[in-house]
């Protein structure tokens, strides 16, 4: 592949697992795919540790569960002494969830969920998966390795003609609903937004994240211990209130039904021909059919354009949609989707979107 007159290099990656097996099984999914090289194998996290020194890789594909150090202390480890984004590969039981939130604490950037730490299983889920986070959070680091930082947009800055056109669709106490919306990276940054928020902000609030189901218990109670805000995972019925947060269940759908002057959210399974579980277009689709110009969205990090029809809807509705700009996203895929169509009233970096929601509410 050539850019720019010159042949753009692999990106090198370094797997560390204590399975054999499973080390074999993750570099030839990688290798098949000509922009990655993998470089090196560990089978401890000590192991690792040392070959990302002297390996120097673009991105490190980690386990949890390995002897001599596990995953979360090699992390701590490596991005304390050699910083270099780490993708942790995560089983799906409850115990896996804890250990991966604990990983993504102490520093890795996002995880890939695999049935088992030893085993293989959904293999070819796994592979796309695997190589579509590789590739972007390996590529984002070489540029962010070779262009020089960006001037952000600052949080008053409006940057689709539409705010421009009507600048006053963001005003304070104008919404009844603030849906956060999440995929790659989305669970540090979520934790991050949410961190920032007062115990009685004022505006219902509900959070949806690719996740898978077990994951997502593990991280509402999580934000619900760190955070000065009530979170929990939301159930079918849950009412719309201030100062609670409610995060969409994974493997499900979650959306919005009134009756009389009360809001709540309603859950249903998850279909095998949907996507994503849960889709954030089809929260903010129905947030625009049931709360009309009311609500304020905000797309954060992650693959893909998960959101941007939901976006579009809500904007029909004169409702407010904010975006994550790039230099503070893990991937600038959903945001820059959103951004790219016009959608977006403002272009924030990760740290002033708080700040930003405690004012627009």
């Amino acid at each position: 592949m050539v850019i720019g007159g010159g042949i753009q290099k692999k990106v090198r990656v370094l797997v560390v697992d204590d399975s054999g097996f499973f080390r074999r099984h993750i570099s030839k999914l990688l290798s098949k795919d000509e922009q990655i090289e993998v470089v090196g194998t560990a089978g401890d996290g000590l192991a690792g540790f040392e070959a990302a020194k002297n390996l120097k890789p673009d991105v490190i594909t980690m386990d949890v569960e390995m002897p001599v150090m596990d995953g979360i202390t090699a992390v701590k480890k490596i991005m304390s002494e050699v910083p270099t984004p780490i993708l942790m590969l995560s089983s799906y039981t409850s115990k896996g969830a804890k250990e991966t939130l604990d990983a993504l604490s102490a520093g890795a950037m996002d995880f890939i969920p695999k049935q088992s730490s030893k085993t293989p299983d959904n293999s070819a889920q796994l592979s796309e998966m695997l190589v579509q986070k590789v590739l972007a959070v390996g590529n984002k680091q070489r540029r962010l390795i070779r262009t020089p930082p960006a001037i952000n947009k600052t949080a008053t800055e409006v940057v689709s003609s539409r705010s421009r056109e009507s600048p006053q669709v963001v005003h304070r106490g104008s919404y009844d609903l603030v849906v956060v919306g999440a995929s790659t990276g989305g669970p540090v940054a979520i934790q991050n937004l949410m961190c920032s928020l007062p115990k009685n902000f004022s505006t219902p609030l509900v959070l949806a994240i690719h996740m898978p189901g077990n994951f997502t218990k593990a991280f509402a109670e999580r934000l619900n211990n760190t955070c000065s805000m009530e979170v929990k995972e939301a159930v079918d019925g849950d009412r719309l209130q201030p100062g609670v947060a409610l995060l969409a269940p994974g493997g499900k759908q979650l959306y919005f039904s009134r009756s009389g002057v009360t809001a709540q959210v309603r859950i249903r399974d998850g279909k095998p021909e949907e996507t994503y579980k849960p889709c954030i277009d089809t929260t903010l689709e129905s947030a625009a059919q049931v709360m009309g110009g009311s609500v304020l969205a905000v797309i954060l990090t992650g693959m893909g354009s998960d959101g941007c029809q939901g976006a579009s809807m809500l904007k029909q509705c004169n409702s407010t949609v904010w975006s994550q700009d790039e230099a503070s996203c893990v991937i600038y895929g959903m945001p820059q989707a959103v951004e790219k169509r016009g959608l977006s009233d403002m272009v924030l970096p990760l740290n002033e979107i708080g700040p930003a929601l405690v004012k627009a509410v």
